[in-house]
């Protein structure tokens, strides 16, 4: 695995407002992730803006995207719900040269967008390659608020730098597929995504070196890094 890790709390977000956590690539070029909102973060790599699911509100957490950070070169849909999916915060951070990555729903409610499947690999770059994971519920009673095949989660691999963008999905049997993860977010919240016993489960499959749990709600996340004693468990600001 190439990673180096540096501790968080760096800033590339003007005035502080988010914490970032900045990792290396193979060639030792930094690559700062800001932890914006829920399920909403940037990657910012040689100057290059990535925003993932980016979201303007969501409860009393308001992002101005617009003043705080720069037009985006690709904006990455996982899905269409509310919490992912906001077309004030695509309009603010979209400028000539940005590219939208989404699933096919996004794009038909868009009316733009590069789609990408389940299982789909394209590059964003000449050193940073995107797969598309499956992103899906697999608990009785629950399959309706994710079904399987719709919607996307996203492995990045930024000059070796291998991160994992779950989405909103359970421990699907897909993640033991996923090698040499360098830094996963899975999300952590009931009914719709995991419980904090599933995201130890799926954390054991993927056996990232750092994982982030996100999208948590009112979780208790206590439990977790305990439970992972080979991984870097980093319990930040994600609710």
């Amino acid at each position: 695995m190439a990673v180096s890790l540096f501790s968080p709390f760096c800033c590339n977000a003007e005035g502080g407002k988010y914490e970032v956590e900045r990792f290396h690539t193979d060639s030792g070029v930094p690559v700062d992730i800001t932890l914006i909102k829920h399920g909403s973060l940037e990657i910012r790599y040689k100057g290059i803006s990535i925003q993932i699911d980016p979201v303007a509100k969501l409860g009393d957490r308001i992002t101005d995207y617009a003043s705080e950070f720069p037009k985006a070169d690709f904006i990455l849909v996982t899905h269409e719900h509310f919490d992912h999916f906001d077309k004030k915060a695509i309009a603010a951070l979209t400028g000539k040269q940005t590219k939208l990555v989404t699933n096919a729903r996004c794009a038909e409610m868009l009316g733009y967008g590069t789609v990408m499947a389940n299982g789909d690999s394209g590059r964003l770059g000449s050193d940073i390659e995107i797969d598309a994971i499956p992103a899906y519920n697999i608990t009785d009673g629950h399959l309706q608020f994710h079904p399987k095949g719709r919607d996307n989660g996203f492995v990045l691999t930024i000059d070796g730098l291998r991160i994992y963008v779950a989405g909103d999905t359970e421990g699907i049997p897909e993640m033991a597929g996923l090698i040499d993860i360098d830094v996963a977010f899975l999300p952590v919240n009931q009914p719709y995504t995991m419980t904090p016993g599933q995201c130890i489960r799926a954390a054991r499959m993927i056996n990232p070196e750092v994982l982030i749990p996100y999208h948590y709600g009112q979780t208790d996340l206590s439990s977790i890094p305990e439970a992972l004693p080979g991984i870097d468990v980093r319990i930040r600001r994600m609710q």
